[in-house]
């Protein structure tokens, strides 16, 4: 069976498109199968977009998991001054959050593969509608390494569906020694805000 998270999908090719529209802005993506919620844009990506405050107007930010995009894409059209990482393991999603930063004029997007962002690039801001279905240890694995990267001012929201988990991460994130809490709370989703 074919993951979302699987580096090279192998799963048919059948595009699609999909329209983000929130107060602020309105977007057209295009997705594919093999990448995550390829036929709209997933409830939890939807309840982050429409609950976080306005990223930081520079510097770098990171969208953990990208997918094709619809979280990225928002943090550069609400910070156009700031860099936008977008990175993934899927190679598809990274190529179609690449054509879709192209297409929506969003010169500042970065799409890489999560293992080729600079070491020395730290963020002031960690927006992730994270795979929480790759498993706990490596979840927890992928959420040390990145948090860690965050500028001492910086924050990180995550959207967890609440039956997946989200009050047990909020209590292993606190004992990893992060501060976090929980920001939001609707449609059975979490919020949850993390700082260093």
């Amino acid at each position: 069976m074919a993951h979302y998270f699987s580096e090279q999908p192998s799963t048919a090719s059948r595009p699609g498109s999909v329209d983000l529209v929130l107060p602020d802005l309105h977007l057209r993506l295009e997705t594919d199968s093999g990448v995550f919620s390829p036929e709209r844009v997933d409830v939890g990506t939807r309840v982050l977009l429409e609950s976080v405050p306005p990223p930081p107007q520079e510097g770098d930010l990171l969208d953990l998991g990208c997918g094709y995009g619809p979280i990225a894409l928002t943090m550069a059209k609400r910070a156009p001054g700031a860099t936008v990482w977008a990175v993934d393991v899927n190679r598809r999603s990274l190529e179609l959050t690449e054509r879709n930063a192209r297409t929506a004029a969003l010169d500042k997007v970065r799409s890489v593969h999560i293992d080729e962002v600079p070491d020395e690039v730290k963020f002031r801001a960690i927006w992730s509608n994270p795979a929480i279905r790759i498993g706990k240890q490596a979840l927890h694995e992928m959420l040390t390494r990145w948090l860690t990267r965050l500028t001492p001012d910086g924050v990180a929201y995550l959207v967890v569906q609440k039956h997946l988990g989200s009050d047990s991460l909020q209590r292993w994130l606190g004992e990893q020694g992060w501060q976090a809490s929980r920001e939001a709370s609707r449609a059975a989703y979490r919020i949850l805000k993390v700082t260093p």
